[in-house]
């Protein structure tokens, strides 16, 4: 039996315009053949977020600031399939499955390392050496800058602000950071995570993410890292297990 969830409506915001990642940039994107900059993938899985507990999601096209994204689900057998629309076009796509129980996870088996490089250098293929372990910076979501989050992906479901929760999509965040941290990034992009959540966050949480690198990789032209990383709270409770696939180097279209 399949059942259909959704839809949930969404106008997609861009929440980093202003980043350092220029691919959010309309006229940085626009070199790199997109229409726009890009709604951040993190956000997107927020967007997606809404309709399961845990989640895998691939993003296949764009979302660009303004424009609606369509959220849908279709349960069967457990799995929760899922598509994000915009534009008339399947924008991302994602599974997710709520498991009897939280699979085994050991904090001792993800390194502590320091927090962040000493120094942030212009990125290469050594900043993100396979097998490196990296870490990131604490941060917190709490009081005024938890409620603009929830604004931020425009979360309308009041469990967050009622019972104080940390919203999963901040743990996307996190593992972004782990990237950022680390190196001085030109324009790159967020292409798909895999997350499973082993216990809710509290607003306030002091998050940190420990990452090794599993792949850093030419396809296409374009430079991919990927990440195998525990998103922590206050340095000993473990939130989610994450596995992390971004470009850091995208190929720039050539001029017409």
């Amino acid at each position: 039996m399949t059942i259909r969830i959704g839809p949930y409506r969404v106008s997609a915001h861009n929440t980093s315009k202003q980043s350092e990642n220029k691919i959010h940039d309309d006229a940085v994107a626009r070199r790199f053949g997109f229409s726009g900059g890009l709604v951040p993938g993190c956000d997107v899985m927020a967007y997606m977020i809404n309709l399961p507990v845990s989640i895998e999601a691939r993003f296949v096209k764009p979302v660009y600031d303004g424009e609606m994204a369509v959220v849908t689900g279709e349960e069967s057998d457990g799995v929760l399939a899922i598509e994000v629309k915009s534009r008339g076009q399947l924008c991302a796509t994602g599974s997710a499955s709520l498991p009897a129980a939280a699979p085994p996870v050991s904090i001792a088996d993800f390194t502590e390392t320091a927090a962040a490089v000493a120094e942030r250098r212009p990125v290469d293929t050594a900043s993100y050496e396979l097998g490196k372990w990296l870490g990131t910076l604490p941060r917190s979501w709490a009081g005024e800058a938890a409620k603009e989050y929830l604004t931020d992906v425009r979360e309308r479901d009041p469990i967050y602000a009622d019972e104080g929760l940390g919203h999963p999509g901040l743990l996307q965040r996190v593992m972004n950071m782990v990237l950022v941290d680390n190196a001085i990034l030109g324009p790159w992009i967020h292409v798909g995570s895999r997350m499973q959540l082993l216990s809710a966050a509290n607003s306030g949480d002091e998050l940190t993410a420990r990452a090794k690198v599993t792949g850093n990789y030419e396809k296409k032209g374009h430079r991919f890292v990927e990440l195998d990383a525990l998103v922590v709270a206050n340095g000993r409770a473990p939130l989610a297990h994450c596995q992390h696939i971004a470009i850091y180097q995208p190929r720039e279209q050539a001029a017409a």
